[in-house]
């Protein structure tokens, strides 16, 4: 029992495979630092997954049978933060050292129930300790129209872009900024999914406003979306446009492709303030991605330029916080992503994340471990310096959102799930 609390309090620090700027920059998140390299390139949305270029599936084509499926996983997380406040090489005592410690239990229940070939209904729901929290996750419908146009309606998060570090192409995740706007939350989206030749539209319309907290949303509290892709063998384009009251009216065009085993991706922004000075601005990035010794070494750089000011997006809550809204960062950023995987039944990982932004700096170098099945442990170092009123610097926080540009991260993590399923 000693060394089970022990455990609990051994914890590491981990980064969503999410834009890097979707985060408070070390708070502990389900996801590991070390996992950008396993989600792919394009955010692409589950009804849509191919093993080859210009072949469309839809998941309700694989779930032809009538029945109910029970999923139900739990998780045990503890996290132990030292740190200080200022760097510790600027700091002349020990005044500004403390220490932030995290202890999450939760559990999710998963069902899923197809009702007829083209009818299929998933709800998910989750408990946490402390707080006894009870939270509605995804809960929408799929429908498949003669297996040409396929709905989805409900409450579920959807994605855009390639970029692993800057999700400036998510328009679906931009908030607006203005105080006419309601408090945003969880999305609300109906959405149709029509494949077409070696692409596939997408149309959209979504909502911010907290429906289930009986806000009544207006119509210029939804926005209206569509993007289109088209999946050649040897590259894959997307072109998307969103349009929201409050919000500027964005246009995005992304390319991905592959030359000499090199992934490269490139994404364009074009926005303009329809709904004040018409003024237009436009961002761009540039990356790439490439594996070394058998994929046992794995490298991602990206360029980023960011020609839009006071922009904010929405950040789901996870274990170790709550939802709130991220500003992106103005001009030049870059994200650079190290992980090497040794061949061991530990499967040790090493990793680095090293970004920029707003003449400050963040490096996260870290170390993870699976010593156990179900078991994960990780420790790394995050490390903020660079301009003092930069945003990595004023961003950089512990687990208990206290600022600490400087700190060690023990993480440790015990899951697992269970599954049942009864088809008629």
């Amino acid at each position: 029992m000693k060394f089970f609390l022990f455990s609990i309090l051994i914890a590491f620090f981990s980064l969503t495979s999410l834009s890097a700027q979707e985060m408070d920059l070390f708070n502990i998140d389900i996801n590991n630092l070390d996992s950008i390299f396993d989600e792919p390139l394009e955010q692409t949305h589950v009804e849509q997954s191919s093993s080859e270029p210009g072949v469309q599936t839809s998941i309700l084509q694989d779930i032809r049978k009538r029945g109910v499926e029970f999923i139900a996983s739990y998780y045990f997380r503890g996290a132990i933060n030292p740190g200080w406040d200022i760097l510790p090489w600027d700091s002349k005592d020990g005044k500004h050292f403390s220490w932030a410690i995290g202890v999450e239990t939760g559990a999710t229940i998963e069902l899923n129930a197809q009702i007829t070939e083209s009818f299929r209904v998933k709800s998910t729901v989750s408990f946490q300790i402390p707080g006894f929290n009870f939270n509605l996750g995804d809960f929408f419908l799929d429908y498949n129209f003669f297996n040409r146009v396929f709905l989805r309606a409900g409450k579920f998060e959807q994605g855009w872009g390639i970029s692993p570090n800057f999700g400036f192409t998510n328009l679906l995740s931009r908030i607006a900024i203005q105080q006419e706007t309601p408090s945003n939350g969880p999305s609300y989206i109906l959405k149709l999914d029509v494949p077409i030749g070696l692409g596939g539209l997408q149309l959209l319309t979504l909502t911010r406003v907290n429906l289930a907290g009986g806000d009544k949303p207006a119509l210029k509290y939804f926005g209206f979306g569509g993007k289109y892709n088209l999946a050649f063998r040897w590259a894959d384009f997307n072109l998307g446009i969103y349009y929201q009251d409050y919000m500027a009216t964005r246009l995005f065009l992304s390319a991905k492709t592959s030359v000499w085993n090199i992934d490269i991706y490139n994404e364009w922004l074009f926005a303009i303030n329809t709904h004040t000075d018409k003024t237009f601005k436009f961002s761009v990035n540039l990356g790439f991605s490439r594996s070394f010794f058998k994929e046992k070494l794995e490298l991602n750089a990206e360029f980023f330029y960011n020609g839009e000011e006071n922009t904010s997006f929405y950040r789901p809550e996870s274990e170790f916080r709550e939802e709130d809204s991220i500003p992106f960062i103005k001009g030049i950023n870059f994200a650079l992503n190290l992980r090497y995987k040794f061949d061991v039944k530990t499967n040790p990982r090493i990793f680095a994340r090293f970004l920029y932004g707003d003449e400050s700096f963040s490096i996260v170098p870290g170390v993870s471990i699976t010593p156990f099945t179900n078991v994960e442990i990780y420790f790394a170092i995050p490390i903020a310096f660079g301009k003092k009123d930069g945003y990595y610097y004023q961003n950089a926080v512990n687990i208990r959102n206290q600022h600490s540009p400087f700190s060690f991260l023990l993480y440790v993590s015990f899951n697992g799930s269970v599954r049942a399923s009864k088809y008629f």
